[in-house]
């Protein structure tokens, strides 16, 4: 029997309003026995909480997404602080900077990725981190972070080079990698997740995004994780059942609430 750790989940989100039940449930029948929701405003934050209030095994990563902070309003950042109270708040997040999109200005970006990796500092909290299309400007904060304390982390849905992943290993970060990994034309993608060290080495979904052959172009859930580990323990050389292990023992490690 598998067991494995989806390391980020969207399944607040509509895509999900019809059967997030069953979803956790084919989660569990594929081997995965735990699963984190990631926040991405304070509503969704309190609708990640909500969820692993509700469902064995669900744990809750709160914060503001880069991507959604020009939409945070006056008190959203204390509704985040309020929740840190919960005993199934794992994480801090999902927070970052990125480039790709134009939602947000992208001081306001940096503004919010500080707060949240210097409360993370504060509370010892992980910080899950989204980075697109600006790899200088995360390793940038991401040292000037390094300077007040050690950091605690994952690259989430890391896409980036080796160069970049082994900068944030040399920080204490760990590697997250998604369906991304399994794409046809991701050989690059699939030489860096060789390399990373065994015990930084995370494996998630993003779902409802980014799912992972040979599910690509359906909408992704975290039994499909699955799939992602198999392709990891194949460019590693191992079985997946010991893929399985040590990428839950990693996640165990650092989200150290999720017992």
């Amino acid at each position: 029997m598998l067991s494995l750790f989806d390391t980020h989940t969207h399944l607040d989100q509509e895509e999900f309003a019809e059967d997030r039940p069953k979803v956790i449930r084919r989660a569990r029948e594929a081997g995965v026995q735990r699963i984190l929701v990631v926040g991405i405003s304070a509503e969704s934050s309190e609708a990640a909480v909500a969820l692993a209030q509700q469902h064995p095994g669900v744990f809750a990563a709160v914060g503001i997404h880069p991507n959604y902070a020009a939409q945070a309003r006056p008190g959203d950042w204390q509704r985040v602080l309020k929740l840190l109270e919960h005993p199934r708040v794992v994480a801090l997040g999902e927070t970052g900077l990125d480039r790709h999109w134009d939602f947000t200005p992208f001081e306001l970006q940096q503004e919010y990725f500080h707060r949240h990796l210097e409360l993370s500092q504060q509370t010892g909290l992980p910080v899950v981190i989204h980075s697109r299309d600006c790899d200088q400007d995360i390793l940038q904060a991401l040292h000037q972070a390094a300077r007040s304390g050690p950091l605690r982390g994952v690259m989430h849905s890391f896409s980036s080079s080796w160069a970049v992943a082994r900068e944030c290993l040399e920080m204490g970060l760990y590697i997250g990698f998604a369906g991304m990994v399994t794409f046809k034309r991701n050989d690059a993608l699939r030489a860096v997740a060789a390399q990373v060290p065994a015990e930084r080495l995370l494996v998630e979904t993003d779902s409802p995004y980014l799912a992972p052959v040979p599910k690509r172009g359906k909408r992704n859930e975290p039994a499909y994780v699955v799939h992602t580990a198999q392709c990891l323990a194949q460019v590693r050389g191992m079985e997946l059942e010991h893929l399985a292990r040590l990428t839950t023992d990693n996640a165990l490690r650092l989200f150290a609430r999720a017992e």
